[in-house]
């Protein structure tokens, strides 16, 4: 482990989290062309195979829309929250436990904080292009009935913020990746199940639908299913994103702890 002692970090000239979040873009640029193919062939696949397909079967939509359109704001949301996860954990894990790559970054001028807003950066980087490759998709489908769709992407990022901040922390917390996987089959998995993904969450009974009120992606989902349609959200705009921003505040400064707790001694 590098040892950095604080008062010998406050004398060493200030590094922006620009660099650290310049470090990621430079690798994604020698695999982009593996990911492309995927941002567009999985839109397509749930597109077909859910709006269309289990859209068939469905004969008045759902509350008088096109079960198709319902439901692509729904997989912009949980897309979203997908990426965010997939790039916070095994990525922070093994920056910590594996390639060793924030104690390396931490023995340069960079700060913590430059550590960790950077690397944040990148995955909010990440998840607003795969949803920009997801809406010009499901905008060739004619699944966008509102111009206001566009609003989808600060939404998504202000998601991925809110979720990538204290799963960051979680990644930095936990001894053994086995803890990462529990966090998908036990908080993603159900939260994009039971969060009005793929059914309105008013169907739910009155405990579960209180669960899903408390996820941040059913927030996210309100929001971007009132731009996609060009209609009102359930609960308040403001409601929904100082929600979402409480989370990304909370997370924040845990996030900061448990790197600091790791790379400062």
């Amino acid at each position: 482990m590098v040892v950095v002692r604080v008062a010998e970090r406050a004398r060493l000239p200030w590094v922006p989290a620009w660099a650290v979040f310049e470090h990621y873009l430079v690798g994604l640029r020698r695999t982009w062309r593996a990911g492309v193919f995927s941002s567009f062939l999985l839109p397509v696949l749930t597109v077909v195979g859910f709006g269309v397909g289990v859209g068939g079967y469905i004969d008045q939509g759902v509350g008088g829309v096109r079960y198709l359109d319902w439901l692509v704001p729904g997989l912009i949301a949980s897309t979203a929250l997908q990426v965010t996860v997939a790039d916070s954990t095994w990525p922070v894990f093994s920056n910590f436990q594996w390639v060793k790559t924030y104690f390396a970054q931490s023995a340069s001028p960079l700060r913590v904080g430059d550590i960790v807003l950077g690397h944040l950066a990148f995955v909010l980087f990440r998840v607003l292009t795969t949803i920009a490759a997801f809406l010009l998709v499901t905008g060739l489908f004619g699944a966008l009935r509102s111009p206001w769709a566009v609003a989808t992407l600060p939404v998504v990022a202000l998601l991925g913020l809110a979720v990538a901040a204290p799963v960051f922390a979680y990644a930095a917390w936990v001894s053994t990746d086995n803890f990462l996987a529990m966090l998908f089959r036990f908080a993603i998995i159900p939260m994009t199940l039971f969060a009005g993904v793929f059914f309105p969450v008013e169907s739910l009974p009155d405990a579960l639908r209180w669960l899903a009120y408390a996820t941040p992606l059913w927030h996210a989902v309100d929001l971007c299913r009132a731009a996609t349609l060009g209609v009102a959200p359930q609960w308040s705009i403001a409601g929904h994103l100082l929600y979402l921003a409480a989370w990304a505040g909370v997370g924040w400064p845990l996030a900061l702890r448990a790197f600091r707790r790791k790379l400062v001694v």
